[in-house]
């Protein structure tokens, strides 16, 4: 017994003398705040922050490879915690949420076959991308659902998932089980620079409408009497509601399904019924931005491009400043339009509402003559966005009496011939460029030969047998120090405070449609011309962001990226009408010119957008998978089984009462009752699927 009680007690101390020298030898230090940190996250390892659980986010934030903000799912509270236990201070985080974009569950939505498998979307995407005709459809199993670790989604009686949104955290779990990518994470920020995309549920009037907006969410709010949500809807991409209920062309009504069996649904008029409510409430409804960024971006133009610029940047948690010329906001939706159509005090109350979210005005302030990009970068503006019309607003304006540029180096053609025909043509020295003349281009270069050029570059698009020139005059153009660049376009240009020094040019040669300028950066297809001048044959100035350009100085750890004096032009992303999507000066993009305000506007957002990327760090580009007017999307080209429903006619004044008060609006608005049918027209259209009588599942379904 008592050998037996000795020789375990000796293990046991052999054991123990053992295990005292391997945790001497393997031990394993693990620093305490790792273990604090982790301690104050929420435990649900549920990988919205990008690493492998809570532990993984731990380490990554103690080490600082991560913020203190990273953990999305333990919301703001876990965020100052961390902090805290760091000794840091943490900038406020703009909310993001989950958001399912499928409108139409199985049991309306026309199937393949009726899937009777494994109870999750992962397995049923397997066979044949599951039972939907749709290919972006929701297949309606919850795989979202039971992922969630925080309980915040559930699924609808239609089928699709719903989102509780004071339970989101925005962690990404459904966005990234979801095998379709159906549900994906929104935030103000997102939802202001999105634009349609191929694996995207988007109806045939959102892809048509200039200025992106949800068209059918909004006439879906205004038939539930919800009349300010529908406001709000419209706001996030359109701050100019009243107006475009009024004088918008309404392009999206021509491509309304409706039309395939009768009238379009009368989009326009519940717009305008809408946003009247808003402004006869005598309130404005609040106007969703983001954290602020401290950045400062001055706007040139206060008409509808500059204003809608303006309003999404303060959206986007900037500080834009408009500097208009005129002396009153509005540019032609002031000048032009009568109030018989647009009332002054309507554009009025759509402007104050435009200021009431950040913006700042300086009116009676011309670019180029009362302020210069040069100096507004040098005041500290972040950027300079340059939105000063189409050439309507161009010809409202005359021809300058004394020549000025507005912008730096640049010209347009027909102010540079008027002025050198009244004797006041400025001098040139250096190098000069030339870029859209066509067949004025040799007669403009001899032109700025005459004003002091040294040496002039003409920029075509299409190659030199598409030019309009022979080979003799071009020979002969070239003997003169006249250089042609075929197949190119103009990307950026560069200069240092008021002055322009140099241009880049893009060969075009390899060029495919859709290519962002870093990928011209990688085929080694951009060249540096310096050039003090370049002149325009284009009727106006184009969209364009002026930034500052910044050095890396100082060696090791005190490298530091330093701002200059120095200054390059970026371009804003080409909308889904372009013709072209490269160059400053492309040809054929329906933005500011006379067409109509919504394309402005529209401009005024994507604009807005790309001064957003840039400050940000991001690539000024297009979303991958924007959709163009090229691009053949999914549609369908019969409606069953519905049947016609008359359209809502426009209230308007007699002949005779407009004769008695030619200042009178005419067309009076849509009632409440008008809009609630008006809105039961709408089919609240999918991709292919629309609103429709319900069907037997069995009835829809193809044998498999």
């Amino acid at each position: 017994m008592l050998s037996a009680i000795l020789a375990i007690g000796g293990l046991g101390f052999v054991a123990g003398v053992g295990l005292a020298a391997a945790s001497k030898i393997f031990y394993v230090y693990v620093d305490p705040l790792i273990v604090a940190v982790e301690e104050a996250l929420p435990g649900a390892n549920c990988g919205g922050c990008g690493f492998p659980g809570c532990s993984g986010a731990a380490e990554a934030i103690a080490t600082g490879k991560a913020p203190p903000t990273i953990c999305v799912g333990g919301g703001p509270a876990t965020h100052a915690k961390v902090a805290s236990i760091l000794g840091i201070e943490i900038k406020e985080v703009e909310p993001e949420i989950a958001r399912p974009g499928c409108y139409y569950g199985p049991q309306e939505a026309d199937l393949k076959y009726i899937y009777d498998g494994l109870n999750d979307c992962r397995a049923a995407m397997l066979l044949g991308g599951g039972a939907k005709e749709c290919p972006v459809g929701c297949l309606g199993l919850g795989s979202c659902v039971k992922a969630c670790p925080f309980g915040a989604l559930s699924m609808g009686e239609d089928g699709l998932p719903r989102v509780n949104a004071s339970l989101c955290t925005g962690c990404g779990t459904c966005e990234r089980v979801c095998p379709k990518h159906i549900i994906t994470l929104t935030s103000n920020s997102r939802r202001v620079t999105q634009e349609y995309t191929l694996d995207q549920c988007s109806a045939p009037c959102q892809r048509t409408c200039p200025a992106g907006i949800d068209i059918p969410a909004y006439i879906d709010a205004a038939g539930r009497g919800d009349y300010l949500e529908a406001v709000r809807i419209i706001k996030e991409k359109n701050p100019f509601p009243l107006v475009c209920g009024r004088i918008c062309v309404h392009p999206c009504e021509n491509e309304c399904r409706r039309n395939l069996l009768d009238e379009p649904v009368a989009i326009n008029p519940i717009k305008r019924f809408v946003a009247d409510f808003e402004m006869k409430s005598g309130s404005r409804i609040p106007i969703e931005k983001a954290p602020p960024t401290g950045k400062r971006i001055a706007v040139i133009g206060g008409g509808a491009e500059g204003l809608t610029a303006a309003f999404f940047l303060a959206r986007l948690g900037h500080e834009p400043t408009v500097y208009e010329g005129k002396p009153h906001l509005g540019g032609l939706l002031r000048t032009i339009i009568p109030d018989s159509r647009l009332p002054k005090d309507v554009l009025d109350w759509e402007i104050q509402g435009i200021l009431e979210t950040g913006v700042t005005a300086h009116t009676n302030t011309k670019l180029g003559r009362d302020v210069a990009i040069g100096d507004l970068l040098q005041e500290g503006y972040d950027a300079v966005f340059v939105a000063t019309g189409g050439w309507d607003s161009q010809m409202s304006e005359g021809l300058p009496t004394e020549p000025y540029q507005m912008l730096p180096g640049v010209h347009l053609l027909v102010h540079l011939s008027f002025a050198h025909m009244a004797g006041k043509a400025p001098q040139l020295a250096g190098d000069a460029m030339i870029v859209g003349c066509g067949n004025a281009s040799i007669d403009a270069a001899h032109l700025l030969k005459t004003l002091g050029a040294q040496h002039v570059h003409v920029v075509f698009r299409g190659s030199r047998q598409e030019s309009p020139f022979t080979d003799e005059e071009l020979q002969a153009a070239e003997a003169q120090g006249i250089t042609f660049h075929f197949r190119s376009a103009i990307t950026r240009m560069f200069g240092r405070a008021g002055d322009l020094t140099h241009v880049e040019v893009a060969s075009l040669e390899k060029y495919v449609p859709g290519q962002t300028l870093q990928q011209l950066h990688e085929q080694a297809a951009l060249q540096h011309i310096p050039v003090q001048t370049l002149v325009t044959g284009a009727g106006r100035f184009p969209e364009l962001i002026y930034a500052p350009v910044y050095e890396q100085r100082g060696e090791g750890d005190q490298q530091e990226l330093v701002r200059t004096d120095h200054w390059e032009t970026v371009v804003p992303y080409a909308g889904p009408f372009a013709e072209e999507d490269v160059g400053i000066f492309r040809p054929g993009e329906a933005t500011t010119d006379y067409k109509a305000v919504v394309e402005a506007i529209g401009a005024g957002r994507r604009g807005a957008a790309s001064v957003h990327k840039r400050l940000m760090g991001e690539e000024v580009a297009a979303p991958p998978g924007m959709i163009r007017r090229s691009t053949r999307v999914l549609t369908v080209d019969t409606l069953e089984p519905l049947s016609p429903q008359p359209r809502e006619k426009m209230p308007a004044l007699s002949p005779v009462e407009q004769m008695a008060n030619p200042e009178a609006e005419v067309e009076l608005g849509f009632s409440e009752e008008q809009v609630r049918r008006e809105a039961q027209r709408c089919l609240r259209c999918g991709l292919i699927c629309y609103r429709r009588p319900l069907q037997e599942p069995e009835s829809l379904a193809k044998s498999a």
